[in-house]
C-alpha cells in the first residue's frame, strides 16, 4: 500500500511545482521514483542504476559548496483521504475497526525520505544526484490510543536539522474531527545522504534557522544527537549495569528462590509472574521484488510495518487483551536488507509496568545461498493493555540485561499530556518488584 500525495499547503508553491494539487493521484512512492529516476519495473532496475551513474558529477565536493536552505523550503503536507475514498480506507483497516499502525509507519518512512529530498533538491537536473536513506527512527509518540478509519488523516514535516551528510526530518500526524484536524502523533526519523549510487556518504545543504522557534527545534536536533551519543556509549552491550539496576536485577533474583530449598539452582515464579523466554514470537518473510523500495533494497516501511505487527501480537498474546502502541523508539537501520533475503523476526516481552508492555523485536536475515545470519534492526515498541498484566522476570544473565534495556527504553518515553489523557494510565518511575521473603 502506498500513501496518495496530496500536497495541501506549500509556502511556496512555485518552489515546487510537481507537487501541486494535480498530483492527487499520485502515490509517495511514485513521487520518490521521479526524483530519483528510477524504474516502477524490476526488469529494468539495472539499467536505471547505471543512468544514476551519470549524476556524480552533480555532487558536492564539500557542504560549503551547497546553498543554504530554510525550514519551510522543506515543508510537506500530505492527505491521506480515508474519509472520501471506501477503496484505500479498505487497506488502512484492522478487525478492530480502527487503522493499521503498521501502514502508518509506511507512510511516515516515504514521507521522511520525500521531505529531505526537497530539503536537498538540485535545480539543475530534473534527478536528484543524492540517494536518501532512512538510518534512524529516533522517536514516535502517539497522542491517541486508536483512529478513525472513516476520517481523513493529514501528514506534515519538514526538515528540523542538518549535520554534514544527515538529515534530522520532524512530522506530525493529525486525524479530522469535527471539521477541524487534531493531533495524533509526532515522530522524529533521521535520513542519511548517499552518492547517487548508495556506495558512499554526501553533503547535504546546511540548514538556516529562522526565529525563536526554529532555533528551538534545530538546538533539539543537536540534544538528540547527544542524547543518542550518551545512550550507545552507556548500552549494555558495551558497560556493565548501574548499582541500582544490579539491584534491581538482584532483587526479581531473590524474588525467584524456592523457599522450600533455597538453592541458587531452584526457581519458582512469583505470582501473577511469567518467564520473559515464554513471551516469545518469531516470523518468517520472504523479501519479495515487490517490496523494494527506490533503490531495489526492501523498503524500511515494510520491515517496520512487520516488526510492529509482530509486536503487536507478543503484547496481545502476553496481556490477554488489545494492546495499543503508546511510543515507538530507537530503530536503527544497521544494515539494507536485500530483495530475495530471508527475514527472521523474533519479538518478546522485556519489561512490564502496570498495564504498560515493553516488546523488543530483533531483525536478522540470510540469504538463500549463504546460511549466516546478520543482524539488520532491532525494534523497541511501548504498548498499554487495556487490563493490568503480568510482570515478566528473566532466569539468565543475557534475560535479565534484555529487562534492564527494555527499562531503560521505557523510561525514556515522554508520553504527552493529551496521550495520558486518553490513556489514564501514566507510567510510573520505578517497577514494580515483589518484597523477598527470603531469610537474610
Amino acid at each position: 500500500m502506498e500513501l496518495p500525495v496530496t500536497v495541501l499547503k506549500k509556502f511556496f508553491p512555485d518552489t515546487h511545482p510537481k507537487l501541486g494539487i494535480q498530483n492527487r493521484a499520485k502515490t509517495l512512492r511514485d513521487k520518490l521514483r521521479e526524483i530519483v529516476g528510477v524504474s516502477t519495473n524490476w526488469r529494468d532496475h539495472m539499467k536505471a542504476m547505471e543512468e544514476r551513474k551519470l549524476l556524480r558529477s552533480f555532487l558536492a565536493k564539500s557542504q560549503e559548496a551547497l546553498p543554504p536552505r530554510r525550514m519551510k523550503d522543506s515543508y510537506v503536507e500530505v492527505l491521506l483521504p480515508l474519509g472520501s475514498q471506501p477503496e484505500l480506507r479498505e487497506k488502512y483497516l484492522t478487525v478492530q475497526n480502527t487503522v493499521r499502525f503498521g501502514r502508518i509507519l509506511e507512510d511516515l518512512d516515504s514521507l521522511g525520505v520525500l521531505i529531505c529530498y526537497m530539503h536537498t533538491k538540485v535545480h539543475e537536473v530534473k534527478m536528484s544526484p543524492l540517494s536518501i536513506v532512512t538510518a534512524l527512527v529516533d522517536k514516535i509518540d502517539m497522542c491517541k490510543k486508536s483512529l478513525s478509519p472513516e476520517r481523513d488523516i493529514k501528514f506534515s514535516g519538514h526538515v528540523s536539522w542538518v549535520g554534514k551528510t544527515s538529515m534530522e526530518a520532524k512530522m506530525q500526524m493529525f486525524q479530522l474531527q469535527d471539521s477541524e484536524f487534531c493531533p495524533v502523533l509526532e515522530a522524529t526519523f533521521v535520513m542519511v545522504a548517499r552518492d547517487s549510487e548508495n556506495k558512499g556518504s554526501a553533503f547535504v545543504n546546511p540548514l538556516i534557522p529562522e526565529g525563536p522557534k526554529e532555533e528551538a527545534l534545530f538546538r533539539q536536533g543537536e540534544l538528540n544527537k547527544g542524547r543518542r551519543v550518551a545512550f550507545s556509549s552507556m548500552s549494555l552491550l558495551k558497560m556493565a549495569p548501574s548499582a541500582e539496576e544490579r539491584t534491581t536485577i538482584h532483587e526479581m533474583f531473590l524474588n525467584t528462590l524456592d523457599q522450600k530449598t533455597i538453592s541458587f539452582q531452584s526457581r519458582v515464579l512469583p505470582p501473577n509472574a511469567v518467564w520473559m523466554e515464554k513471551s516469545k514470537l518469531k516470523s518468517l518473510e520472504i523479501c519479495h521484488p515487490q517490496e523494494r523500495n527506490i533503490f531495489n533494497r526492501i523498503f524500511g516501511g515494510f520491515l517496520m510495518r512487520k516488526a510492529y505487527e509482530l509486536g503487536w501480537a507478543t503484547a496481545c498474546n502476553f496481556g490477554g487483551s488489545r494492546p495499543f502502541v503508546v511510543a515507538v523508539d530507537d530503530i536503527m537501520f544497521q544494515k539494507p536488507v536485500e530483495v530475495g533475503s530471508l527475514l527472521f523476526l523474533s519479538s518478546q516481552v522485556c519489561f512490564t509496568q502496570g498495564n504498560y508492555i515493553q516488546v523488543r523485536v530483533h531483525s536478522e536475515v540470510a540469504s538463500l545461498h549463504n546460511k549466516e545470519h546478520t543482524t539488520t534492526n532491532v525494534f523497541h515498541f511501548t504498548f498499554m493493555s487495556e487490563n493490568e498484566v503480568p510482570l515478566v522476570f528473566p532466569r539468565t544473565y543475557g534475560e535479565s540485561m534484555l529487562y534492564l534495556d527494555g527499562q531503560r527504553h521505557f523510561n525514556s518515553m515522554s508520553a504527552s499530556d493529551t496521550m495520558r489523557k486518553d490513556y489514564l494510565l501514566k507510567p510510573q518511575g520505578k517497577p514494580r518488584v515483589l518484597e523477598t521473603s527470603v531469610p537474610q
